[in-house]
């Protein structure tokens, strides 16, 4: 398995896949089989598989978990929190995830540039507007903003679920942005 030339500006040492414990290891392995690349943020987390334990456990269990969110809605909250924060990594990265799940390239990149001007459901607008005010006003969330998310049908479990979308991607963005981690160039022709 060949080695991306630039994951991140900071010189820290990456294994190849094959010193990983076996776990990350099977990890790594299923990634390259069911995306066929390995991306770039697991092998930036390698260094310390401490780190891309933990990383990959909370990763999987926020946006694979059981949820009221289905896979798409979450990869919705992933690429405007993400426009919002300008990470190239993982615009670039969830933007091709929503153009897979979503089979409509347009829809991925409209989110990418601009939400509000897809053409999405009652439910979809109100789960983005949440997230992405959450975003940029943290401290003026208050129970209006949750009100409105109830009226557009979630559940309190899937605000919990929202909220816990857009403060992953709010915290992996600023990671991905502070290391300059580059997504894998396969993610740009995909699914287009």
């Amino acid at each position: 398995m060949s080695q991306p030339d630039y994951v991140t500006a900071l010189d820290l040492p990456l294994p190849e896949p094959e010193a990983l414990d076996e776990d990350m290891r099977r990890y790594i392995e299923v990634c390259q089989e069911k995306l066929g690349l390995v991306p770039n943020v697991l092998r930036a987390y390698s260094f310390d598989q401490g780190k891309l334990r933990n990383f990959v456990n909370f990763y999987n269990e926020i946006m694979l978990g059981d949820s009221g969110l289905t896979k798409l809605e979450r990869e919705m909250i992933a690429v405007v929190v993400s426009a919002i924060n300008r990470c190239f990594y993982c615009l670039v990265a969830h933007g091709q995830a929503v153009r897979a799940l979503s089979d409509d390239p347009k829809l991925g990149e409209l989110l990418v540039m601009n939400y509000r001007a897809a053409e999405l459901h009652p439910r979809h607008l109100a789960m983005l507007d949440f997230a992405a005010y959450l975003t940029e006003h943290p401290e003026e969330i208050g129970e209006e903003d949750r009100a409105e998310l109830r009226e557009a049908g979630f559940s309190d479990r899937d605000i919990w679920d929202i909220a816990a979308v857009t403060g992953l991607f709010n915290m992996t963005n600023r990671v991905a942005s502070g290391v300059d981690m580059m997504p894998n160039p396969e993610y740009h022709a995909m699914n287009r």
